[in-house]
């Protein structure tokens, strides 16, 4: 079978999820709600305000976490690479565990003081990113792939400290909060994350041709005329904000980014072309299912997701 024609099928089965997933749960829901957007009866309301929201939300999340695996695959050429190579995830979580610990109250836009934390320290995280690339423009892959690991232990550290300082209650919240979960995301939410994921997106998008360079090697890609340095700092930063902004919404859910564009590379090839939405499409149906696993393992309780994702995320290494 043609890969194009299997990132087809990809995308109608994607769809089928999207389409599909609201309607199950606890209690699954008659398909007559399809027809019922702004109706006031009680199954209506559950999957237009709570569970459409809910898969969207996955959807959008775990599409922007797989590119962002793909991308830092190719660029540090690196198949253990993930979108939180960089130290975003890191950056989020303290950000919102500082804002829990001190009991600040940072909503704008209808978003949760969490989301917005959690944005402006993968923020921080993307900034000393694009601080390292303007005082070394010539650093390398592997320089910067050891400073993102440094970034995600000084980080983490911080975070330590702040969980040992907080509260209880606290400190809980920061544990819970570091499973990853969609439990609190609303048309809102799903309105301020999917442009920051979608602008990311396309311009990752733009620069197939040249992460197919990158991933033979800076000197190959340079000899064909790709302007690494460049390229390569672009390539971090909308990546880096793209998947901020997942993570605000969805927090740190792991092995999302990790697993789909090896599986996609298995469907459709390593040519980005077709790397790049099959990883999209993948990522998203997967995430999707895993929240609505985490929604019925233990009904009506419910586990986060980050739980579901490191379960089969750990095999996947054997």
């Amino acid at each position: 079978m043609r890969p194009t024609l299997r990132l087809v099928l990809l995308g109608a089965l994607a769809l089928a999820v999207v389409v599909v997933m609201p309607l199950v749960g606890g209690h699954v829901l008659p398909w007559s709600v399809l027809a019922d957007p702004r109706g006031t009866d009680p199954a209506a309301v559950i999957f237009w305000q709570i569970r459409v929201p809910r898969v969207l939300a996955a959807f959008v999340g775990g599409a922007g976490l797989a590119l962002g695996g793909a991308v830092f695959q190719a660029i540090f050429r690196n198949p253990l690479a993930t979108p939180y190579t960089l130290g975003v995830a890191s950056g989020a979580s303290l950000g919102v565990a500082a804002a829990s610990s001190l009991g600040l109250s940072l909503v704008v836009g209808g978003l949760s003081t969490n989301s917005v934390a959690a944005f402006a320290g993968a923020l921080l995280a993307v900034g000393v990113i694009w601080v390292l690339t303007r005082l070394r423009p010539g650093i390398s892959s592997t320089a910067l792939l050891l400073a993102g690991v440094a970034m995600n232990f000084f980080f983490s550290s911080l975070i330590l400290f702040v969980q040992y300082t907080a509260s209880l209650g606290d400190s809980y919240r920061i544990i819970r909060w570091l499973m990853g979960g969609l439990g609190g995301v609303d048309l809102r939410t799903l309105a301020n994350m999917t442009p920051v994921v979608v602008l990311g997106a396309v311009a990752v998008a733009r620069y197939a041709r040249e992460l197919d360079m990158l991933a033979t090697g800076p000197e190959i890609a340079a000899s064909r005329g790709v302007a690494v340095a460049r390229t390569r700092t672009r390539l971090f930063l909308a990546t880096s904000v793209m998947v901020g902004g997942a993570v605000a919404a969805c927090g740190p859910i792991g092995f999302v980014g990790m697993m789909a564009p090896h599986i996609c590379r298995f469907l459709v090839g390593s040519h980005h072309r077709l790397l790049l939405p099959a990883s999209a499409l993948f990522g998203g149906a997967f995430l999707v299912l895993c929240d609505t696993a985490a929604r019925l393992v233990l009904f009506p309780a419910e586990l986060p997701v980050g739980v579901i994702t490191a379960f089969l995320g750990a095999p996947f290494f054997l």
